[in-house]
Formats: structure tokens, C-alpha cells, sequence
């Protein structure tokens, strides 16, 4: 399947362009580097539900991993004037388009390998 028709290829683009976007504002705006490296794995802290089974897992991590909790932080941050909110939502974006663009999808409540981009370790 080409590039162009394979939705998976589609999705882990999208993901490495928001990355870059992210990257790109984040920079913009003078964020500071260090924030930057020591907030970009906060997201996986979702990870922890699947302590509790795969159900809960994947809701948690779900959660912190959709773009529409970062993109409502930065639409605050905007509309506010508060500058400095803008950094972690940035972050935060730009750790879903890294996930998105290596693979790691939403989790389906099956297994954490189970993603919408298909099984994670699969060849």
C-alpha cells in the first residue's frame, strides 16, 4: 500500500507534524528548553491505570494522550494572554505528535500493545 492511501502512514505523519508545529511555536515563543526535556514524558504518567488492568489503562492513557485537553490548555492560554500556560500545552502536544509519529496510538481496553495504529510490535 502506498504512503498516500495507508491510513496508519497517514496518522504517523500527522503525528510528525505536530511535533514540528509544536516544536516550532515552542521555540517561537522562547519556551524554556529545560521545562521542555523535563515535561515531555509527564503524558505517560497515564500509563499508571493499566496498574489497575487494561480498562482503566487505556482510559488513562487516552486520556492524556488526545489532543483535545492540550489544545483547549492552549486556546486558554491564548484567549487569556497567559504566555507561560502556553509552554506545557505545547509540550504536551508535541509528546502526542511523538508518540502518534513512532506508532504509539490511543489504546484500545484489549492490551496496552493494542493501539488505533495497529498492534504495537508488529511487523
Amino acid at each position: 500500500m502506498c504512503l498516500m492511501t495507508s491510513p496508519t502512514a497517514l496518522l504517523r505523519l500527522e503525528g510528525a507534524a505536530l511535533l514540528a508545529l509544536s516544536l516550532f511555536l515552542y521555540w517561537h515563543l522562547q519556551g524554556s528548553w529545560i521545562a521542555f526535556v523535563l515535561l515531555l514524558l509527564v503524558p505517560d504518567v497515564g500509563m499508571l491505570g493499566y496498574l489497575r488492568g487494561p480498562r482503566l489503562g487505556a482510559a488513562t492513557y487516552n486520556l492524556t494522550h488526545i489532543e483535545v485537553l492540550p489544545a483547549a490548555l492552549a486556546f486558554i492560554a491564548f484567549t487569556l494572554g497567559y504566555e507561560i500556560l502556553m509552554w506545557p500545552a505545547l509540550i504536551w502536544l508535541a509528546h502526542i505528535g511523538m508518540d502518534r509519529s513512532l506508532g504509539y496510538g490511543l489504546k484500545l481496553p484489549t492490551a496496552f500493545q493494542d493501539t488505533h495504529l495497529g498492534r504495537i510490535g508488529r511487523r
